[in-house]
């Protein structure tokens, strides 16, 4: 499989947020884009899809980001996607499992080098 055809779900309330990300990685070659609206439907699309990464958002109605990542583990590969930059909610995201964290507003080419770097 090529990192093109990686399955990335994107996890965001924001619609708007989702499908500026969705571009930036459909422009790039990527295939196997899908998306959640919050961390309940995403936990329902990684069992039923298995995603290879996910980009999540931390602030969300219903399961915040740090709440998904502490009910998947280590076994999934994160990136986090947030507003939120504090030291704090990096270090608890990462000591739970996300293996990257994107800080909005953020540029795409930093986007599409996280992705590239942990699909690699």
């Amino acid at each position: 499989m090529s990192n093109k055809d990686a399955h990335i779900l994107l996890v965001d309330d924001s619609a708007f947020m989702r499908n500026v990300l969705k571009n930036i990685l459909e422009k790039e070659g990527y295939k196997n884009v899908d998306e959640a609206g919050n961390g309940k439907e995403a936990l329902e699309k990684i069992k039923a899809k298995k995603p290879d990464l996910m980009l999540l958002d931390v602030i969300m109605p219903e399961m915040g980001g740090i709440d998904v990542i502490k009910k998947l583990g280590k076994e999934h590969k994160i990136i986090v996607v947030s507003a939120v930059g504090q030291d704090k909610v990096v270090e608890e995201a990462k000591e739970h499992g996300a293996v990257g964290y994107i800080i909005k507003p953020f540029d795409n080419n930093q986007v599409v080098e996280e992705v590239k770097k942990i699909l690699a």
